[in-house]
């Protein structure tokens, strides 16, 4: 059986040699076996398994999330749609992070837009607006 050092497996799946330990560390990587001097040996689908993670993780999945998804793919029965419902749940996720940026964004567009770019700190339009207390945060003191 081959196996593959893991410098060859970091190499093979664009992960850093710590992100691989890492992933051990946390779970999403079964511990390879070791040679009597410590040097770790992965077996080849070690490389299709880091590539589901690096993937999963494109798609904004977290590694507790990335766990679960693993844990489906050994489990006999009727799987697809517990993967369905929390890929919806992540598409729902992204969404509201969407809408949260689109928030800055304009915020942030706003406050450029009306800065003159010129002037002391104490001119500054973008440091004040920063600067300022909202009526929210009265409300809680």
């Amino acid at each position: 059986m081959k196996v593959l050092r893991i410098g060859e497996l970091s190499k093979r799946t664009g992960l850093g040699i710590e992100t691989i330990r890492f992933y051990e560390r946390e779970g999403l990587l079964e511990e390879p076996a070791r040679l009597p001097s410590g040097q770790r040996q992965y077996p080849l689908d070690a490389i299709r398994h880091l590539r589901f993670v690096r993937r999963a993780k494109k798609l904004g999945f977290t590694l507790r999330e990335i766990r679960e998804l693993l844990s489906f793919k050994v489990v006999e029965g009727d799987v697809c749609a517990d993967v369905k419902s929390r890929a919806t749940v992540k598409i729902k996720d992204i969404e509201d992070r969407i809408e949260a940026l689109e928030e800055m964004k304009a915020a942030l567009v706003e406050l450029t837009t009306a800065c003159a770019g010129k002037g002391s700190a104490k001119q500054c339009l973008i440091l004040g607006a920063l600067d300022r207390e909202d009526e929210d945060e009265k409300q809680g003191e």
